[in-house]
Order: structure tokens, then sequence, then C-alpha cells
């Protein structure tokens, strides 16, 4: 693996924060990096240490030559890195907060090691975003093939563009952040990733899942209709429950943090 030839702490900018008896591990999505958990950190802190890091495609990452899009054309690769990285921390038993993409990915990494986790918090995540036969996943394939078109052809005017679909747009600072790191990751990154990420289809791993989950949305997510964590929590074979934040768009934790930490500390058991 190619993560493995330096350290994979070093090489994806890992950060452990605060002091709690417990570990929580922040994943974030597509296109983003660790800053998208900015606002939660300091409540998050007080309860947990918290793990941060970004993953190789990120803008964010020091060494670009790392992210190879042909290994990381699956998100088992993804699995595999973060479990490297939670084994050089010697974590065990954590609560691992994947967003989007990165509920995936959890999902595969506490299938292969299930000992490193205690509990799955998937937000916003989908294991399948393209409609087929009785699954609403909330695209068509056509609509699929034309957002990687714009992702290939018009990759700038996209970056603009996608953030005001999936981010509120009652908080122009985050539809901008979302934009900006967008515009970080190389665009021979993107194409690739956003192929393996919106061509996924990972339901048959959902009944492997013995972790037990908590499926978090928002009441109005272009990217991920309701309906997904109802399916996700009936096909995982752990105990799994589902909340809803009221909110708009696919990035509580930066548009509506406090509704959101509301809901997660609800799930794990702390006050803000």
């Amino acid at each position: 693996m190619v993560i493995l030839e330096k350290s994979p702490q070093a090489a994806m900018n890992a950060r452990i924060i605060g002091s709690g008896s417990e570990t929580m591990v922040l994943s974030h999505g597509f296109g983003l990096d660790q800053s998208v958990w900015d606002k939660i950190l300091p409540y998050l802190t007080q309860h947990y240490q918290v793990v941060v890091f970004d993953w190789l495609f990120s803008g964010a990452v020091k060494d670009p030559n790392l992210f190879d899009p042909l290994k990381y054309s699956s998100y088992d690769a993804f699995a595999s890195d973060l479990i490297a990285l939670m084994d050089e921390l010697d974590l065990k038993s954590s609560v691992f907060v994947g967003h989007s993409m990165s509920g995936m990915i959890g999902c595969i990494a506490s299938i292969k090691r299930p000992e490193l986790f205690n509990r799955l918090v998937l937000v916003g995540a989908s294991p399948r975003y393209i409609n087929i036969d009785d699954y609403e996943g909330g695209f068509e394939a056509a609509a699929i093939d034309s957002l990687l078109s714009d992702v290939e052809c018009n990759y700038q005017n996209w970056t603009s563009s996608f953030p005001t679909l999936v981010v509120d747009n009652n908080d122009p600072l985050s539809v901008e952040k979302v934009a900006k790191c967008l515009k970080r990751m190389k665009h021979e990154f993107a194409l690739p990733l956003a192929k393996t990420v919106f061509r996924s289809d990972e339901r048959d791993i959902l009944d492997k899942v013995t972790t037990p989950c908590t499926i978090i949305q928002t009441t109005s997510d272009f990217v991920v209709p309701g309906s997904v964590a109802y399916y996700m929590q009936k096909k995982i074979k752990g105990k799994s429950t589902v909340e809803f934040v009221k909110a708009d768009g696919h990035f509580p934790q930066l548009t509506a943090h406090l509704e959101f930490l509301d809901v997660l500390g609800g799930v794990l058991g702390f006050e803000i």
C-alpha cells in the first residue's frame, strides 16, 4: 500500500484533540477535509479524545502523490487506510462518525476489524445513489452521468454550483467553505473519485455490519433521501437507529451544528 511507506498519521494529517476516556474518530466525505468538523470540535473534545484526519484525495494533504486513483477505485482501500491509521494510534472500541462516503467506509472497516469500533455514526451516508428496481437512491443513472460529465468538463464551474445544491443556501459561509475545499482537490482526483462514490453499490455489505449504528440524516438532503436511512436500518445486522436533524442540506455539522450535536449527544449520552 502506498500509504504504508510513511506513517498513516503523518500522511493523513491526523490529529488527536481532547482527553476523554473514550475515543471518537471523525471522517469527512468527498472533496472535503478535516476542517468540516471545526464547529463541533470544541464541544466534542470536552467529552472525547477526538481524532480528525484528511483522506489522501484532500487538497489539504501535503503530498498529493500518495493518492492513486486506481487503487482508490473502491471503498476497500479507504477502509484499509482507516484501519492502518487506527492501528498506528492504538485505538480500540472507538466511536466512528463517518460523513457521506465515509459512512460506508466505516461500515467496511468495522466488518474487517470489529474490535476497533463500539459504535458507527453514519451521517448522510448512502450505500447506493442510483435508483434501481424498488430501491430509491435519489438519482436516475442519467443524472449521475450528467454530474460526472460536469466534473470532467466543467470542474471549476461545478465546484461553485454543486455546493449550492448540497449545502443549505441560508448559510452562504458554509456554501463557500465546501466550494473552496472542492477547488483545492486536484481535478485529476475528482473525476475518478466521483465515479467511485456516485456509482458505488455497497448494499450487500450492510447485513455484515454487526457494530451498533446510528444513522443521522437531515430532514431535507439533496444527496440522500430519507428513505435510504430506513433502508440501511432494515439491512444492517447490528442494532441500528435512525435520527433526523431538523435542517436542510447534506452538511449538518456545518449548517446546523448545534442541532446536530444535540442529536449526537442524545445518542451517545452527553450534553453540550
